[in-house]
């Protein structure tokens, strides 16, 4: 297909969410076209090249793909998007970190590393944002839930896998490392 680099430009920018590269085959299949995967991946490199002295590139997250800006243009844009209704909090995020790092993870475990109590608010938001879910329930008196991340945590925090956390050093411990967006 000639214009497969266009074609996947077009889907990413239009998809509105990462997207795998078998669903874009299947696109290009509505077109009448057919499309390879291993031909995919190299049009989504070779599009990310043509991007290289641009405000955009492409980015591999557990989902799949996405076209963004690049992350030296966010503060240029945050005016834009900000959100008030839905400030995150300081304990919000430390939650939300040792969820990612300790999961799955019971919420007196996170109050046992935290030092203090959590929320239900805090434990809705994370829920309601779709960074948690409820993955089973310890085998232990009162049956509490078990806490991990979502596969749109990954994706928001751009992270193709838990592993890509950041590691934890000696000089710092769980509740003092801070996730950031981008």
């Amino acid at each position: 297909m000639d214009n497969l680099i266009n074609c996947v430009e077009a889907i990413l920018l239009s998809a509105g969410r990462p997207i795998k590269i078998s669903e874009i085959r299947e696109l290009i299949r509505l077109m009448d076209q057919q499309a390879e995967l291993a031909d995919i991946k190299k049009a989504i490199i070779d599009l990310d090249k043509r991007f290289t002295d641009s405000t955009l590139q492409i980015v591999e997250v557990a989902s799949g793909y996405r076209l963004q800006i690049k992350n030296e243009y966010s503060r240029l844009l945050l005016p834009m998007w900000q959100d008030n209704s839905s400030k995150t909090s300081k304990a919000l995020m430390e939650t939300l970190t040792i969820i990612a790092y300790k999961q799955p993870i019971t919420r007196g475990e996170i109050e046992s590393i935290r030092g203090v109590s959590v929320s239900t608010q805090i434990i809705r938001n994370l829920t309601e944002r779709n960074w948690i879910k409820v993955s089973g329930y310890k085998d232990v008196p009162g049956r509490p839930a078990l806490y991990k991340t979502t596969k749109e945590f990954l994706d928001d925090f751009q992270l193709k896998s838990i592993e890509d956390l950041p590691e934890i050093t000696d000089s710092k411990s769980i509740t003092d490392l801070e996730l950031n967006f981008g």
